[in-house]
């Protein structure tokens, strides 16, 4: 089962900052999950649409531009990252998870990824996007179609997994408090990848792969690691 770090290694050092990837960098995970939010002029990652929750600062991310947002603490003294130093400081060495949050001017998105892979930053086989704006994975499936789509979900659909399918997705994220034997089936059957967040604790660990699930999110990579080692 894939170990995705959620939000870097989130459980030990503030999420979506320098220190939480390079973490999860270092202990050789499967993939880094990061938030993609755009600010006025450029594209950061922070989760939240307020900056309240993760820095020291206060408004709302797409009202300000990149210069204000990183004269704040998002943690240890740490600016909120662009999404091209993230990409610069993984460097191709594991998956990039790029989670759509509130993001515009995908064309730029387009732009920025197709110049990384250009520049050997980037590989096609070490991006994934998801969203929950399923509408936003549309759009960029049909301008880059190589790229692997992830749909996002926390629900049970009446028709399970045949969503992500229609979208042309290569796996469906779903929250583990909605996973059960059906649904995996469904998507296993769709040909999709099937992968459970936030997943921290050893007993739903354990359940996931009773599931059959592919891969995990988790804000302690390095313990899920450790305990998937130990089954």
């Amino acid at each position: 089962m894939k170990v995705f770090a959620h939000r870097g290694a989130s459980g030990s050092y503030p999420e979506n900052t320098k220190s939480a990837i390079q973490a999860a960098v270092e202990i050789d995970v499967d993939g880094i999950e990061i938030d993609v939010q755009s600010c006025l002029d450029d594209y950061l990652i922070i989760h939240d649409t307020w900056l309240d929750r993760t820095t020291d600062g206060n408004g709302k991310v797409n009202k300000l531009t990149r210069e204000q947002i990183q004269k704040f603490d998002a943690g240890n003294g740490q600016q909120v990252p662009t999404l091209q130093q993230v990409i610069d400081w993984v460097n191709n060495k594991t998956l990039l998870n790029f989670e759509l949050k509130h993001t515009f001017s995908l064309d730029k998105f387009v732009d920025l990824i197709e110049g990384n892979i250009a520049a050997n930053k980037l590989s096609q086989d070490n991006i994934l996007v998801s969203s929950f704006d399923h509408h936003q994975l549309m759009w960029l499936k049909q301008k880059l179609p190589w790229i692997k789509i992830g749909a996002l979900t926390a629900s049970i659909p009446i028709n399970y997994a045949e969503f992500a399918q229609r979208l042309g997705a290569s796996s469906i994220h779903i929250d583990k408090n909605f996973i059960n034997h059906t649904f995996v089936a469904d998507a296993k059957q769709r040909g999709l990848l099937v992968y459970a967040y936030t997943v921290d604790k050893q007993e739903d660990i354990e359940l996931m792969l009773e599931h059959g699930v592919d891969g995990v999110f988790t804000n302690y990579p390095c313990n899920t690691k450790m305990i998937l080692n130990s089954l």
